[in-house]
């Protein structure tokens, strides 16, 4: 996957150890291996069934490393008795053991830092980079960082986050996911905060669209790039199908072009071709960003807590009961990034959708059918969708798989007096 994502049509590819890696010790250590061959350009594979070789292209798109967030303990590592961050681990692994062989290519040790919620963490990452450079005996400013504003407390402070990494930022990039998963964990309180069914939140909602504008003026006025946010569908092999999911990725991105963004993640690489063309047709040929973009409009703080419009309904609260069964079963499986429904869902996706159904039973939400949401219609639904979701998965792969602890943590998460702060650190403790 390495390699096809590095050799495919893009600028960069971000290999994720956040939100799409189930951080089982395996998977960590092949992953940094992976890391550093492909850093090495050293990578190759070969299908030991169909014996097909993969190898990496003369000209790969550049390798950048999503490192875990602060919350995350890596548990299989201990200096002196303490257990290590996740995110440390990450960070240093691939600095340490790249940084030479990614110089030689005229590239550096580049890096996506997620999950920050206040100027305080940006500053302990500038420290924590710089004492890396100066004991490796690199210049200040060598190791290159994109922040993901993707939690709500960080978005009132990103001019303060850019200051403290000024040494080393690049840009900020709009990780909307996340961020609607922290607008519903922040606000948690406020029934009149209460957001409709998933597929209703898009950036064209007024509380989104005020964070994506806020974000391309503050990064543009100090000269950052403004990434967008991740188109999470995948090509579908039904041509009608696909015209549709071509459309909605064409809307999404032009959205974020018109908005005055730089750039744009894809979830699957076979969406590459067609938001590349997008980009061509609405840049001009000697354009490569948008740093001159700035908007007239200043958000406020009420733009931001703005309320979301939509409905609530039974179908809704149905999905997002079977697709939080079938994203815990494979997190705690060791897979951290599955295609459900024609979404690549991650942990940020998953998350909507365990901490919806947490505010509307919190707030006893009234579905379009009339039912109030309470303990008991979720338990009801639970047990319903268990049932779809094995018919769905079928018997052999339902009873060899942990379809059953999966409902255990969804439920004790989703029933819990207050909202858990992230899903995986209780389900870390399964892995």
């Amino acid at each position: 996957m390495i390699i096809n994502a590095l050799n495919s049509n893009v600028n960069v590819f971000m290999a994720d150890f956040e939100d799409s890696l189930s951080p089982t010790w395996e998977n960590v250590q092949n992953g940094l291996v992976n890391m550093r061959d492909a850093a090495h350009r050293t990578i190759s594979f070969e299908n030991t069934v169909t014996h097909k070789k993969y190898n990496l292209n003369s000209n790969p798109a550049i390798l950048m490393c999503r490192v875990r967030g602060l919350h995350l303990k890596e548990k299989h590592i201990t200096c002196d008795g303490t257990s290590l961050y996740g995110a440390l681990v990450d960070f240093v692994m691939y600095l340490y053991h790249n940084h030479k062989a990614l110089s030689s290519f005229g590239l550096g040790p580049y890096f996506y830092i997620p999950k920050l919620q206040s100027y305080h963490e940006a500053k302990l990452w500038n420290d924590v980079i710089s004492f890396c450079e100066d004991e490796i005996g690199l210049e200040r400013g060598t190791v290159r960082v994109t922040c993901l504003i993707e939690t709500l407390p960080a978005v009132f402070q990103m001019d303060e986050i850019l200051y403290f990494l000024k040494d080393h930022i690049v840009g900020l990039n709009c990780g909307r996911w996340d961020y609607i998963f922290s607008f519903i964990k922040t606000l948690k309180s406020f029934p009149e905060k209460l957001l409709p069914d998933r597929n209703l939140i898009t950036m064209n909602q007024p509380f989104l669209k005020s964070y994506s504008t806020l974000l391309v003026n503050t990064c543009h006025r100090r000269g950052a790039f403004a990434m967008g946010g991740m188109a999470a569908v995948i090509p579908s092999k039904d041509e009608r199908e696909n015209l549709k999911i071509l459309q909605k990725v064409s809307d999404d991105k032009l959205f974020e072009i018109n908005n005055g963004h730089d750039g744009t993640w894809i979830a699957h690489p076979g969406l590459a071709s067609h938001v590349n063309n997008i980009f061509k047709d609405n840049f001009s040929s000697s354009q490569t960003n948008q740093l001159d973009f700035i908007h007239n409009e200043e958000i406020s703080a009420e733009q931001l807590l703005e309320a979301c419009d939509g409905i609530s309904s039974e179908e809704s609260m149905r999905s997002n009961i079977r697709i939080s069964l079938k994203y815990i079963e494979a997190w705690i499986s060791g897979l951290g990034c599955v295609a459900i429904y024609g979404l690549m869902e991650d942990a940020a996706t998953a998350e909507i959708s365990r901490t919806s159904i947490w505010q509307w039973i919190k707030h006893k939400n009234k579905l379009d059918n009339g039912k109030i949401v309470d303990e008991q219609l979720f338990r009801l639904y639970l047990e319903e969708e268990l049932i779809n979701v094995k018919n769905e998965v079928g018997i052999e792969k339902f009873d060899n798989g942990k379809f059953d602890l999966a409902k255990s943590i969804f439920e004790q998460i989703t029933l819990s007096e207050d909202v858990e702060e992230f899903l995986t650190l209780r389900a870390y403790e399964e892995l």
